[in-house]
């Protein structure tokens, strides 16, 4: 009997050429098998007769083969069998390319079911390479099929026949792992049915019972390890600082701040006065004010400070807003980044090893191996969502358990904060910061071009400037014709209806200093028009950009859309936002309605969710989390709140899952940790 960490050579009918072909997504023993889900499913149970054909769909016939099949050599390496089969309301005919052998395998007055693609005419119904088989067999015909994804030397068959082993070989070994009141409580099936069922399900009750099974136990161990990590700080002492008097630097803000900057502030306190590490999440519209008291209170205890954005350009402009901030109150600031002088960055490496300097601003320079620290005691990131956690660790690595801050302008909603920040204290800005203006914001078709160019020469000749965001970068990028490609329309408009304005492009594809260049000239305000893909989406603020025009709303998500919108309404002038979009859709009307009738960007993220659903919020790639298999696919907002309850309610009963050792087993798996530090 085999295992779950059995090599797959090992399974039935699998060997080693096979698992080669295997091992290239992924599957490497029997666990990774059965843990390799569909990504759809055929449904093969209903059949169709003969007539009943609709060319262009998928159907089952049931049908005798009339007459001996034909066997033609067209050319060297193709040849064809043609045959025939009928029912009681017509003949179908079929073809298979080199398949000779099977001129022998059908044999007239034989029945078979098959399955496959109609085509031809009603009249004269055919399909190519069908499947097929005895009738009755139910083998591929008369249930639900599983689709897999593929890659080069796998095919579906091979696939579902290495399941059906790997099922059968591990009698015993999918124990339920999910503690038996928690399975009850949540109406959940056995681990055993969900396995078989998202795999081969008997019909369509079982198929959901399995995706929320095997949906709600993916949660509950995300939920589960996130908490488990987030209680380990408990046990970490922190830098603890005492309290600092904020009174001078309230007085030296050249703005008011917000309740809820003030609310976060007192959050910050307490958690870098608490006994352990402060691990926070800011989230929300953000500004400076949060970022420069934090560090300002870790200063005043003698601790250094890391900040670090994602561009150049960030880094620069958090360095141009903090550093005349902090410095008057005697916390000296430096910058580093890739783009510093060697003798420069020998010196500040040396200012920050004596511990002269309180705080560096910089990009993943600060990685290096070459900067270190006197007593680094708070580490702040700009825009989570742009960094790894890999990448949040090895900046913390250079100190001895500092302080966290993470500030991220990307609104979520509060229940999948809890899951992608589940190891985070969140804080939540809902008020516009100070200075913000709010952004009068239309939905218009394209037709209304003509009157959208008025209107942006109308600012321009006031003194403003605009973002212009298209979809895509290139005309050679597969995308359909009609949307609009950055560079092309950049010209277009230099050319065709603003000769006199300074335009230009910018995307993703361009070097990392050629972008920070053109922005560069954008802030400088070198540049009327920014012609751009979303890379802008988290960027340099300009004050004096006063319009977002988004052409093919329709391409942009909710929240990315809020985002976009946020780069204007930055300074003292009236700005506004119009999105274009020709899709007549009812969900694509929904969404530009809710851009239009709110800014409040966590309502926005709301409506994305519900429209979206929750999997694109998610992904290993963008937050260092475990990857999702089937909540990508199935999980409803429901499922997130009883995981999270269902966690909270066994970790209070059980804090180091000691009663649970499977569970506990597998959360250690999925995130790799240390079982000692777990303890």
């Amino acid at each position: 009997m085999a295992t779950l960490n059995t090599d797959i050579r090992y399974i039935k009918g699998v060997g080693e050429a096979r698992a080669k072909s295997l091992a290239k997504l992924g599957i490497t023993d029997l666990r990774s098998l059965l843990s390799y889900f569909p990504r759809a499913y055929d449904d093969r149970r209903a059949y169709k007769k003969i007539a009943d054909l609709i060319p262009g769909e998928n159907a089952c016939v049931c049908a005798v083969i009339a007459g001996e099949p034909r066997l033609s050599r067209i050319r060297k390496g193709l040849d064809l069998v043609k045959l025939r089969a009928v029912d009681e309301t017509g003949a179908l005919e079929l073809t298979y390319f080199n398949q000779s052998y099977l001129k022998n395998t059908f044999h007239t007055g034989d029945a078979y079911a098959f399955f496959g693609r109609a085509e031809g005419t009603p009249s004269r119904p055919q399909m190519t390479n069908p499947l097929f088989e005895r009738e009755g067999a139910h083998q591929i015909t008369g249930r639900i099929m599983p689709i897999y994804p593929l890659t080069a030397g796998v095919s579906q068959s091979m696939l579902c026949k290495a399941v059906e082993q790997g099922l059968a070989a591990c009698v015993d070994e999918l124990p339920d792992i999910l503690p038996e009141d928690v399975r009850l409580a949540y109406q959940l099936c056995h681990t055993r049915f969900a396995y078989e069922n998202i795999h081969f399900p008997t019909d369509d009750e079982a198929l959901s019972a399995a995706r929320r099974r095997l949906a709600f136990e993916e949660l509950f161990l995300l939920a589960l390890g996130l908490k488990l990590l987030r209680e380990r700080r408990t046990f970490v002492a922190g830098k603890q600082c005492k309290k600092v008097d904020l009174s001078p630097f309230f007085t030296s803000l050249p703005f008011s701040l917000t309740g809820a900057q003030r609310r976060a502030i007192g959050d910050i306190a307490r958690d870098l006065t608490g006994q352990r590490p402060m691990n926070r999440l800011v989230q929300g519209d953000v500004g400076s004010g949060k970022t420069a008291a934090a560090i300002y209170m870790a200063a005043k205890n003698g601790l250094q400070c890391a900040l670090m954005a994602p561009t150049e350009i960030l880094a620069e402009q958090h360095y141009r807003s903090l550093a005349p901030l902090l410095e008057p109150l005697g916390i000296p600031c430096a910058l580093l980044t890739a783009s510093t002088k060697a003798r420069e960055r020998r010196a500040l490496n040396e200012r920050l090893r004596s511990g002269e300097l309180s705080l560096v601003i910089g990009t993943h320079a600060l990685l290096s191996p070459d900067v270190q620290y006197q007593n680094l005691g708070l580490v702040v990131t700009d825009e989570q969502h742009r960094f790894g956690v890999d990448q949040r660790a090895a900046l913390s690595a250079k100190g001895d358990d500092p302080h966290l801050l993470v500030m991220s302008a990307t609104p979520i909603p509060r229940t999948l904060a809890l899951m992608i920040y589940g190891d985070l204290d969140v804080s939540i800005l809902n008020e516009l910061p100070p200075g913000r203006q709010k952004i009068d914001t239309f939905a218009v078709p394209s037709s209304y071009h003509e009157r959208i160019y008025a209107f942006l020469r109308k600012l321009v000749a006031e003194g403003r400037q605009a973002y212009i965001v298209c979809p895509m970068v290139s005309e050679n990028d597969e995308l359909p014709d009609e949307r609009k490609a950055v560079t092309a329309y950049a010209e277009m408009l230099q050319k065709e209806v603003f000769p006199d304005l300074r335009i230009a492009p910018i995307h993703g594809k361009m070097k990392p200093k050629e972008k920070d260049a053109v922005m560069r000239a954008f802030a400088a305000h070198e540049i009327d028009v920014l012609v751009s893909t979303t890379v802008i989406e988290v960027g340099v603020d300009v004050p004096n950009a006063a319009l977002m025009l988004i052409e093919n709303a329709e391409c942009f998500g909710l929240s990315q859309l809020h985002q976009l919108r946020g780069r204007v309404g930055r300074g003292r002038h009236k700005s506004y936002c119009v999105l274009v979009s020709d899709n007549k859709g009812e969900e694509n009307k929904q969404r530009l309605k809710v851009m239009s009738s709110t800014s409040d960007g966590f309502a926005i993220a709301e409506e994305d969710l519900k429209l979206r659903g929750p999997g694109d919020f998610f992904g290993s790639r963008q937050h260092g989390l475990p990857s999702l298999r089937v909540a990508d696919l199935s999980c409803d907002l429901s499922l997130l709140h009883e995981t999270q309850s269902a966690a909270e309610q066994l970790l209070a009963a059980d804090p180091a899952l000691k009663n649970h050792p499977l569970l506990k087993a597998r959360v250690e798996l999925l995130f790799e940790l240390n079982a000692d530090a777990m303890n």
